[in-house]
């Protein structure tokens, strides 16, 4: 099946469950129009593309469970085709994020496409004095692979994705088994294993939350909580440029005024471009 053909575009909302009688969680997650924003005028090969929207529904999903509201963000850096991965959420579950790669990109494995790499994760919470920040190698031949053994590194506890994306909706299915799960059901964990696993992509990309929770455990005692909004935010934002070209300087700046007639200034993680003439960097500098 082609994941890239057309899909139906859907609100974007992430909906967590749990197994009752197996103590065993799990999250939904469909992004349609936020996805569709935070690509627009992007032009990513289906690669990348695929890449970025698997982060960008892993990112959620987590910032979902987190026990203190903060803002979560991922990096992934590579020697590859694909040397940059950025995604960006917040307590508002607010989304944004970007992808640096080559214009002309083959398919193939994480490992192919980074060249390697490792991962910088940022949790900023309200009353921290500074953002905690960890370092890890990348690990798996997908993203799914590499945030299953992040998971259960971080939080000893089993954890399993299913990830996808084309360039209309990004889609994913998260489980984890809670403490003491093997106890209320040695084989509950395997089960629902086993089940997921006959998920495909276009189950994920097209269906909502119910159906496919029926499709895949229809025998399993299910409780589905109601479902969070998700958006794409990442407004212009001039007075952090001003900032950013006060810390350069009045003479730097001056000397690209001379030299050029303007300042364009593109910021990539939102894609917005500012441009400042003489007059407007006279007034920056009054």
């Amino acid at each position: 099946m082609d994941q890239f053909k057309s899909t139906p575009t859907h609100p974007s909302r992430v909906r967590g469950f749990l197994f009752e009688q197996l103590d065993i969680r799990g999250a939904w997650v469909q992004l349609g129009d936020a996805w569709g924003a935070m690509t627009a005028g992007r032009d990513y090969p289906d690669p990348a593309a695929e890449l970025l929207g698997q982060l960008a529904v892993v990112t959620t999903l987590i910032t979902a469970n987190l026990k203190q509201p903060g803002r979560l963000t991922f990096q992934l850096r590579g020697e590859g085709a694909v040397s940059l991965l950025v995604m960006d959420c917040d307590e508002q579950l607010r989304l944004r994020g970007m992808v640096r790669t080559v214009p002309e990109l083959a398919a193939g494995s994480l490992p192919t496409l980074l060249g390697g790499g490792a991962m910088t994760m940022t949790l900023d919470v309200a009353g921290m004095r500074q953002p905690y920040q960890s370092h890890v190698p990348l690990q798996g031949e997908t993203l799914a692979a590499v945030f299953e053994h992040y998971l259960e590194q971080s939080e000893q506890t089993p954890t399993r994705l299913w990830l996808v994306a084309n360039h209309e909706t990004a889609a994913g299915l998260f489980l984890q088994a809670l403490p003491g799960a093997s106890l209320r059901d040695a084989d509950g964990w395997n089960r629902l294993q086993i089940l997921a696993d006959t998920v495909q992509a276009d189950e994920l990309l097209g269906l909502g939350a119910i159906k496919l929770i029926e499709r895949l455990f229809p025998e399993e005692d299910v409780r589905v909580y109601d479902p969070r909004p998700v958006n794409y935010h990442c407004p212009y934002d001039p007075a952090k440029i001003h900032a950013m070209l006060r810390s350069v300087g009045k003479t730097e700046c001056e000397s690209i005024i001379a030299d050029q007639g303007e300042i364009r200034v593109h910021d990539e993680i939102c894609n917005h471009e500012y441009v400042l003439d003489g007059a407007a960097v006279s007034a920056l500098f009054a």
